[in-house]
């Protein structure tokens, strides 16, 4: 009998471990995957701080790149409940992946140069001086497509020493001195604060980058990505947009 009453001690709790959960403490615990451009890294960290106060148990893991690279990793296969591109052209690449994309912002170029703007830039001609090494993103990103949009409509074409494959890589050649000047959005310029200059031109105005988001077709959890969009287009949300410069959608 007490060897009867061992195995069965020893079997409830085998059956007891199956039960519990991989991750031990974090148990019932959800992950949300959220890919964005890299124009979004300092408010989509801000909204999804926001978010797992707002949901108990939720982990909001966040992947920032370019567009054009996000929806590839996407199309490969790489984790992603919900997705906020930079442009509706890229989002449109996705087709019936993404559900019902909605605009939640709205973004516009503009030119950095190192602090104190050494080589005297002032307009966007002035990227073409001799001595001036200027980088730009790559025409398949949005922040290159729409520096392409700018030059076709000034007629004016950008000799770049490089073409990055996000804008976060174009700020950061410039903050690290690799180059002398770069195009970047509003709101990159206004996260980097007094680490560069920026230099305005009226033909940016004419060219405004509209910023979709969706929940995706095969999302883990399609009702809390739900929820996150709905973050991003609540009031909560758009206060965390409009204060790092992103216009209203």
């Amino acid at each position: 009998m007490r060897g009867l009453a061992v195995a069965v001690a020893v079997t409830g709790m085998v059956l007891a471990a199956g039960c519990s959960s991989d991750d031990g403490n974090d148990a019932g615990a959800v992950t949300l995957d959220v890919s964005a451009a890299a124009s979004l890294k300092k408010t989509f960290t801000a909204i999804a701080d926001e978010f797992e106060k707002q949901h108990d148990g939720v982990t909001v893991r966040l992947s920032f790149d370019g567009s054009s690279t996000l929806v590839n990793q996407i199309r490969q296969g790489a984790p992603a409940d919900v997705f906020a591109s930079a442009d509706e052209k890229n989002m449109a690449k996705l087709g019936d992946l993404a559900v019902d994309p909605e605009i939640f912002a709205t973004n516009t170029l503009v030119i950095i140069t190192a602090p104190g703007n050494p080589q005297g830039i002032n307009t966007l001609a002035d990227l073409n001086k001799p001595g001036v090494t200027t980088v730009v993103c790559q025409t398949a990103q949005p922040c290159g497509a729409a520096t392409e949009m700018v030059e076709k409509n000034t007629g004016i074409t950008i000799d770049a020493a490089s073409e990055e494959q996000s804008v976060s890589a174009v700020l950061t050649k410039v903050t690290a001195g690799q180059a002398d000047a770069g195009i970047v959005y509003v709101t990159d310029a206004e996260a980097a604060g007094d680490k560069v200059t920026t230099v305005t031109d009226p033909a940016f105005a004419a060219v405004v980058n509209s910023y979709p988001i969706a929940t995706l077709k095969d999302a883990e959890d399609g009702d809390l990505g739900s929820e996150f969009v709905e973050l991003v287009l609540g009031a909560d949300g758009q206060r965390i947009l409009t204060e790092a410069g992103f216009g209203a959608p």
